[in-house]
């Protein structure tokens, strides 16, 4: 009879047949001082590797976690509807030193702002300007049958010579501003980089532009005489705003044009009085945009000697920005602090398609749609009317599905340009042929405007959201700011909500 194996004992097992990763990592027989040194320094740096790839996977994690937490919130809209001073108002509200620390770059994008449309009034001059009725002996009717022949006379010869004064008045007042001028292109190359832009007679700049407006901070430390906001900064001591007039080392071309600026600001403020002026501007041959308008009233001030932009300038001052522009805010309420990531994205037709990629994680939506431009039309497309342009992007926001939990606030902005125009009697029906026989009044335009928003709303809300609608001036600081906390109070309910903490 044979008999069968007996089975290995538990001690045999665990000898013979151990764990296979116990048994790879066993010296071998017969191994060496060396050998076993090189060996545990092998094992040692792949047990650094394995810990610091725990790590990042963990990092990886906590980011992740902290992403899903964070507000995403994107300023969305055509351009020139307001984005940039919103984004401002933000930055002025949660995070004021920023706004401290690059207050000088403004310098050039103010004196830009007055150069061109310098530029533009000169060029609106020589295609449309009518001297013949510039002066009041050129208001007579020469046609009126009750003057005779004497007067008309007169009154020809004197419109005559208005005209002619008028005329060599321009020419000299041109002369005297060629400095100015010729100085518009160095600053838009100093703004944008030197790099071309994708529409004539608008200044495009690139995200980090404010630091092309400064010395680099680097040199200044290695001369050791870094001062003003940055330092202050980096010190922890606070200083006051006036300081800023020496946080840079001088720039030689801003300071060039602060000259020119401060020895032309009378000839600048004649041209903008000039009768010529004023009436291409009433008669609309001249349409200047509001900053513009606003640095032309404000010339003897910002030529001034030393001159460093007020916050108001700030947000008057008009730059367009390509791409997304990332700005990140701590902001706090009822004990939590929350990071938010503000999104100030380029609104010009070609660039809309690089708000896509922030669609996915977007937290809320601010669309600016500028009730101010129903008079106006698209620099990149003449036909199309701006209000016309605003309701549709506005339908393609609705209508996307990956914002389609998405907190959505709609800014009718610009006001205070709507309320002007009306007062100054500009008629919407006739830009707008919808609007009909309605009044030509605040109230009833924008009642108007907004009943289509809505309604666009209505037809692309399949998940009932709700539209949260404000009546905006964005350069107005405290009602903007009243604002942005209530729009920053309802964010927080809906975070708190999704984040099962309420």
């Amino acid at each position: 009879m044979i008999s069968a194996p007996r089975p290995p004992s538990v001690r045999s097992i665990g000898t013979d047949y151990g764990d296979p990763i116990t048994a790879v990592l066993r010296p071998p027989v017969g191994e060496t001082e060396n050998e076993r040194q090189l060996r545990l320094q092998r094992e040692a740096e792949a047990k650094r590797i394995s810990d610091a790839i725990d790590e990042e996977l963990r990092a990886e994690e906590k980011r992740y976690r902290k992403r899903k937490e964070d507000v995403r919130l994107l300023l969305l809209g055509q351009a020139e509807s307001g984005k940039s001073t919103l984004q401002k108002q933000f930055q002025l509200m949660y995070n004021p030193t920023s706004l401290e620390e690059e207050r000088l770059s403004w310098r050039p994008v103010v004196y830009y702002n007055i150069a061109r449309p310098v530029r533009r009034i000169f060029e609106v001059v020589d295609a449309y300007g009518e001297f013949e009725d510039d002066d009041d002996a050129m208001q007579v009717d020469t046609n009126d049958d009750s003057m005779d022949l004497d007067m008309k006379r007169d009154s020809t010869i004197s419109g005559s010579q208005g005209s002619s004064t008028a005329e060599k008045r321009l020419a000299t007042l041109r002369y005297r501003l060629g400095p100015l001028l010729a100085a518009e292109a160095s600053l838009a190359e100093r703004l944008s980089g030197g790099q071309p832009t994708p529409t004539k007679g608008n200044l495009f700049v690139r995200s980090g532009w404010q630091a092309r407006s400064l010395l680099g901070k680097a040199r200044l430390r290695e001369r050791g005489n870094l001062t003003g906001p940055r330092a202050s900064m980096e010190s922890g001591t606070p200083r006051r705003s006036e300081d800023s007039t020496i946080a840079i080392e001088k720039d030689k071309l801003i300071e060039d044009v602060a000259k020119i600026l401060h020895a032309c600001s009378d000839d600048i403020k004649e041209l903008w009085e000039h009768p010529v002026v004023q009436r291409l501007r009433e008669k609309r041959r001249l349409r200047l945009e509001e900053w513009a308008e606003f640095f032309l009233d404000n010339i003897s001030r910002v030529s001034e000697s030393g001159f460093v932009p007020t916050t108001d300038d700030i947000l008057h001052a008009r730059i367009q920005t390509m791409g997304v522009a990332e700005h990140i805010f701590d902001v706090s309420l009822h004990g939590r602090t929350v990071t938010w990531h503000l999104y100030d994205v380029g609104g010009a037709r070609g660039q809309r398609h690089t708000w896509a990629p922030y669609f996915d994680d977007a937290s809320a939506i601010i669309f600016m749609a500028p009730v101010s431009a129903f008079d106006q039309y698209l620099e990149e497309d003449p036909r199309t009317n701006r209000i016309d342009d605003s309701l549709q992007l506005f339908t393609q926001i609705c209508s996307n599905k990956l914002l389609k939990n998405a907190h959505l606030v709609l800014f009718l902005n610009k006001t205070d340009v709507l309320r002007a125009k009306l007062a100054r009697g500009v008629q919407v029906k006739k830009y707008i042929t919808s609007y009909g026989e309605r009044p030509n009044e605040f109230d009833s335009v924008v009642g108007y405007f907004r009943a289509h928003f809505t309604q666009v709303h209505k037809r692309n809300n399949e998940n009932m959201r709700v539209l949260y609608t404000h009546l905006t001036n964005v350069v107005d600081k405290t009602a903007t700011q009243r604002i942005i906390t209530d729009i920053r109070d309802s964010i927080f309910r809906v975070y708190l909500k999704d984040a099962a903490l309420v």
